[in-house]
Formats: structure tokens, C-alpha cells, sequence
């Protein structure tokens, strides 16, 4: 529970319950939002995709976290989260509900995407989402936000690996300037591969920034934040010379 009730913010006036948003899937093809890639580049197999993750909530070894071990308790659905902070419309809202409200509205498409991990691997990704920007505009940010902090869900009961590693600052949180969010490049992903996101890959929602380096495309998000001052970000609070904020590749 994010306690949102009471929290000052607006519900999501007009948004229909989202009974099955599967056919949002697969999406319309966006050429030009997709990276540019050398010709006869292939996507990453989706079994790569699916299981080779970064997600220290649930642990360190990559090709473990879509184990059922990890993934079974935690559950995607209901996903309370909220947009709020210096706009005008704050938003509460269950995530499968605004995924359907932007298939509605025809604002799905999937974008292909090279993506890189500081660690020195990369994958082509197929991403299914929506732009950040179209989120941004429903809530109307304030003159004065400039900056958007997101944080991660944070549950150390079945989250494992942020119950073990005490010395990190959870929850994860992550950061854009407002013009890197308002870039039609940056995405809300809900799904790869034609089909919704599986959990280890940060579903329901996560952020694809693709010319910065993986860590900044934060997983399973249930708070965005709209902001005055540069926040501080999770890997940058561990490590800022290794993980600055803008981390471009």
C-alpha cells in the first residue's frame, strides 16, 4: 500500500478499469523513436532478454532473478503508483489502468533500442511503451520542476536481496533533467518483445533512457516525482564518481 488515500492527490478521472490490456500487444512499429543500427542487426533473443537482469531488489546473480524463487511473491497486480510533486494534476492511478488509458489513446507503439550496461554488455531491445512526455503532459508540471525523481518498489519481504544488502539506500531512485524527460526518446516501457514486461525486467512499468547507460532506466516504478533540485540517485549516492547523474553512454 502506497497510502495514497488522503495524499492530496487526484484520482484518474475517465480511466476505465483495465480488464485486459494484451491487446495493446504487439504494438505498432516506430521507426523513427528506434535506434539507429547497422543494417541486418538483430534483436537480442527474448530468452537473453528474459534472463540476464540486473535487479539487486531480489539479487545479485543475473541469470537467477527469473527464478519463481524470486519472481512468485511478488506480485504486479493491483500496482498502485502516483505522479506528483510541483505539477498541477497529481496522479493516483493502478498502472495497468494507465497503460489502457494510452493504448486508447493510441500513444503504444514499440521502439527498438540498443541497450547499454556500464558493466560492457549491450542488448537490442524491442521495447513496448508509451513516451514519458504524454505522462507529463496529463499531470502539468510547474514552471519551477526541473528535475523528476523516480523510485522503485520496496518491499524487503519479498524482496530478498534488499533485505540481505542493508548498506544500499533503498528504495532505488533514479533522476532525469525535465528536458531528458519531455525527449519523445524517453519511454515508459510495459512491455518487450510484443508482450507485456515479465517482472524481472521491472513490470509493470519501467523507464527506457536509451543513450544513457541501463541503470537509469529504472524498474517497477510506483512513484514519479516532479522536482526543483537535482535528486540523488541511488548509484550515485554509492559511487559518484562511477555513477554520475547524467550518465550518458
Amino acid at each position: 500500500d502506497m497510502g495514497l488515500a488522503g495524499a492530496g492527490l487526484v484520482g484518474a478521472s475517465g480511466f476505465a478499469a483495465a480488464k485486459d490490456n494484451k491487446k495493446y500487444y504487439p504494438a505498432k512499429k516506430n521507426a523513427a523513436l528506434s535506434s539507429r543500427l547497422p543494417a541486418g542487426t538483430k534483436s537480442t533473443p527474448p530468452e537473453w532478454i528474459a534472463g540476464y537482469n540486473n535487479f539487486y531488489e531480489f539479487t545479485t546473480e543475473k541469470y537467477y532473478v527469473k527464478h519463481p524463487f524470486y519472481m512468485d511473491k511478488f506480485s504486479i497486480d493491483p500496482w498502485k503508483m502516483r505522479v506528483d510533486g510541483l505539477c498541477k494534476k497529481p496522479l493516483a492511478v493502478d498502472a495497468h489502468d494507465l497503460i489502457g488509458n494510452m493504448g486508447k489513446k493510441g500513444k503504444i507503439d514499440e521502439r527498438v533500442q540498443r541497450f547499454r550496461c556500464v558493466e560492457g554488455w549491450s542488448m537490442v531491445v524491442p521495447w513496448t511503451g508509451f513516451s514519458l512526455a504524454e505522462l507529463m503532459k496529463m499531470v502539468e508540471p510547474k514552471p519551477e520542476a526541473k528535475f523528476v525523481r523516480f523510485t522503485t518498489a520496496y518491499n524487503p519481504k519479498v524482496m530478498p536481496g534488499a533485505a540481505r544488502m542493508t548498506n544500499y539506500t533503498w528504495p532505488y531512485q533514479e533522476g532525469l533533467r525535465m528536458d531528458e524527460a519531455m525527449h519523445p526518446l524517453t519511454q515508459v516501457a510495459t512491455g518487450i518483445y510484443g508482450k507485456p514486461l515479465e517482472k524481472q525486467n521491472g513490470a509493470p512499468l519501467r523507464l527506457v533512457v536509451p543513450w544513457k547507460y541501463g541503470y537509469k532506466s529504472i524498474k517497477s516504478i510506483v512513484r514519479i516525482e516532479l522536482v526543483a533540485k537535482q535528486p540523488k540517485t541511488f548509484w550515485e549516492i554509492s559511487n559518484p564518481e562511477e555513477y554520475p547523474f547524467e550518465s550518458n553512454v
